[in-house]
């Protein structure tokens, strides 16, 4: 029969994991860069959301670039973190701590961003190369439709797809619990797609 205080270590080992990546991720760089760059605050622009899209909307690429960096980073650092430390495990927790983090952060009454650059940064924390798998989707979408938030969700699926089918089980499902979070955060961009109403890549917004 298992050690009960070893199950309790672990139990408490991924509740941290899960405490410190949300932590890491519940940072809103968008709000916070756009105000020390002195263009105010990004919810009252655009979608109101604080991820690099609508940062880029106040005009200042710069901004936006670093907005997308830093909430990528957030994502990665615990991860690649967590898992080198204490194990994979850990870092997939981690991973999902960090995202949930973006999506709901405690500091800004629970609306944080739509979750895609973190997504990627939790992905290049585990498995890198799968980056080049959204990379290509993304791309080829974009390039097709022009529509950013479809060539973004079509990544997500088939990102977690190939996981799945390259073996990664454990991951996979922590992808598809956040690609299914993603569709959630992207519904009014879903609902606009099927009204034809959506922006599309170079449109002023």
């Amino acid at each position: 029969m298992p050690d009960p205080s070893i199950w309790q270590s672990s139990v408490y080992m991924l509740l941290a994991a899960l405490v410190f990546g949300y932590l890491c991720g519940s940072i809103p760089f968008g709000l916070l860069l756009t105000r020390m760059a002195g263009l105010g605050d990004v919810r009252k622009i655009g979608s109101g959301n604080i991820g690099a899209t609508n940062v880029l909307r106040t005009g200042n690429k710069k901004i936006a670039a670093a907005t997308l960096i830093c909430d990528a980073l957030k994502g990665a650092v615990p991860v690649a973190l967590c898992s080198y430390l204490f194990g994979l495990d850990m870092g997939i927790v981690a991973g999902f701590g960090a995202f949930l983090g973006h999506l709901f952060p405690v500091w800004i009454g629970f609306r944080g961003g739509k979750g895609i650059a973190t997504y990627l940064g939790v992905l290049i924390g585990l498995v890198p190369i799968m980056v080049l798998v959204f990379a290509v989707v993304w791309l080829g979408v974009a390039y097709i439709t022009r529509y950013s938030s479809l060539a973004a969700l079509l990544a997500t699926v088939a990102t977690t797809l190939v996981l799945y089918f390259a073996g990664h089980i454990n991951i996979a499902g922590l992808f598809t619990v956040m690609t299914i979070l993603s569709f959630f955060k992207h519904r009014t961009n879903i609902r606009r797609l099927l009204a034809g109403t959506e922006s599309k890549i170079g449109a002023k917004a």
